[in-house]
């Protein structure tokens, strides 16, 4: 009896969580079924994935790209272009699983498209849940979608609560690697060149999430994420920076019991177990050895030099639209320092004037939080 593949869509297939998974689907070719990919404008990369993979449908935001593309097009794929097509083609097509891995802001359409046509979600673009945590979390539940992490450190914990009940739950532990910068202090931050923030010691990742890393705003939109992901307080989610990146999190219950889910740092194992939850396929990725690790080491995390840290918790502790506030205007500020606009430290300062500032909206619509996004960018731009 042959089972019927997994209907598969990746949003976002140029980036480093897009190809990642490309690639694995295409060792899986009886188990997948790859029917629709997008990009933002990554033109000759996303032609390639065209094709080389076939899908029923491919989107592009951007215009010229599109022109382009259309005039090379493959006899199955269909091309469109837009955000609203994509919204259109995610509710309409057949889709079992929709792998978000679009960057920022720019996840939350797709992915409510997706949730109200009843897909469920592998969610690699924590933004969404930063944003609007309250509003998808309350969707998914309405139309009984299930949310299944990628990003490692929820992957762990979504891995170590299988069967496990949440009323015996006492505390999460998101593990950190510190980034680049593990262990300085803010008198050391000030100069720092673009290139000592993108080398991060243990992943490779894009631009903007390295940069996260390296302020630990990654760090601080995990802990918003797992909030909702999870459904438990800021009280009961921890930060332990863990330099190795060997154990990706852990959960501590009720009887003092804690579990951990270890793995090699990288985003096969996460990526897989999205895509193939509720099963575990078998898999030739290299395997961790604890003998050549030797050692995890462990230590708290600092929140007064690493202030995005602190805007989370409180992000978390005010609700309403600060979540969406502290993403807008972390973009803004990691695009000005990467194009050498402002200093690593100025970024800080544009995240706090911008939490200070923007009107508070206690239960935001989606239509607010829109709003609030783009008033946010308004705001932190003109303090560059």
């Amino acid at each position: 009896m042959s089972i019927r593949k997994k209907r598969v869509a990746i949003l976002g297939s140029t980036g480093s969580i897009g190809q990642r998974a490309l690639n694995i689907i295409s060792n899986y070719p009886e188990k997948f079924d790859l029917r629709l990919i997008s990009c933002n404008s990554s033109e000759k990369i996303f032609a390639q994935q065209i094709r080389e993979f076939s899908p029923d449908r491919a989107v592009i935001n951007s215009q010229g790209a599109y022109a382009n593309l259309n005039g090379q097009r493959n006899e199955k794929t269909k091309i469109d272009c837009g955000e609203r097509a994509l919204c259109d083609i995610i509710s309409d097509m057949d889709l079992d699983i929709v792998l978000v891995a679009i960057v920022g802001f720019a996840a939350l359409r797709p992915t409510i498209a997706a949730i109200k046509s009843k897909k469920n979600i592998a969610l690699a673009s924590k933004e969404t849940l930063v944003v609007a945590g309250d509003y998808i979390t309350q969707l998914c539940a309405q139309m009984g979608v299930t949310i299944i992490p990628v990003d490692s450190e929820h992957s762990a914990i979504f891995q170590c609560l299988q069967g496990e009940k949440k009323k015996d739950i006492n505390k999460l532990i998101l593990t950190a690697s510190g980034g680049p910068f593990r262990g300085k202090k803010t008198t050391d931050l000030g100069l720092v060149s673009i290139n000592d923030a993108l080398s991060h010691p243990n992943w490779k990742m894009g631009n903007k999430i390295t940069i996260d890393s390296a302020t630990l705003m990654n760090k601080g939109f995990e802990i918003i994420e797992a909030k909702w992901l999870f459904d438990l307080p800021k009280e009961k989610i921890k930060i332990v920076v863990h330099r190795e990146s060997i154990i990706h999190s852990l959960v501590e219950f009720c009887d003092s019991s804690v579990i951990a889910q270890l793995g090699l740092p990288n985003m096969n194992v996460p990526i897989l177990y999205a895509l193939s939850f509720p099963n575990r396929f078998n898999a030739d990725f290299e395997k961790l050895d604890l003998t050549k690790i030797k050692q995890l080491n462990f230590e708290e995390a600092d929140t007064n030099t690493f202030k995005h840290l602190y805007y989370a918790y409180r992000a978390i502790e005010l609700g309403g639209n600060m979540g969406c506030v502290i993403n807008a205007a972390n973009e803004i500020a990691v695009n000005a320092f990467l194009t050498k606009k402002i200093q690593f430290l100025d970024m800080q300062k544009v995240i706090e004037k911008s939490m200070e500032s923007i009107t508070f909206v206690a239960e935001p619509t989606i239509e607010e939080l829109l709003e609030v996004d783009t008033e946010t960018r308004r705001l932190a731009s003109s303090l560059i």
